[in-house]
């Protein structure tokens, strides 16, 4: 009976043992796992990353003890504030549409200027 030569799926070696086994030792099925998980873990990493940078600049505009503030979207770009990432949207019943990032959120006003409130429980 012919055996079939398998090789590893990281770094092409022979395989020894099991007619399962994909690879040649636990650092090959690590390194081949690490890599094809990179690329998503990356994206997720950087759009979270993004999302805490658009909480943290919402509520440092906020002054301590209050629940709201107004700013213009100058100010908000100057932060590094970026409008496409956002966790959620919560329509009011006045039927404006607040933009949360987490906890924080602000309303787009008239005039390039934008209401930033501290949410509630969510």
């Amino acid at each position: 009976m012919p055996t079939e030569i398998r090789l590893c799926q990281n770094c092409g070696k022979p395989i020894q043992g099991r007619m399962d086994k994909k690879f040649c030792d636990d650092s090959c099925r690590n390194t081949y796992n690490n890599q094809q998980n990179a690329i998503p873990v990356n994206l997720i990493r950087n759009i979270n990353n993004t999302l805490k940078k658009n909480r943290n600049i919402l509520e440092s505009l906020i002054p301590a003890n209050e629940e709201l503030t107004k700013t213009t979207r100058e100010r908000l770009m100057r932060a590094g504030f970026n409008f496409r990432f956002f966790t959620h949207t919560y329509q009011s019943k006045k039927g404006n549409s607040y933009r949360y990032c987490y906890d924080f959120g602000y309303l787009e006003l008239e005039g390039d200027w934008f209401l930033v409130v501290k949410g509630k429980d969510i």
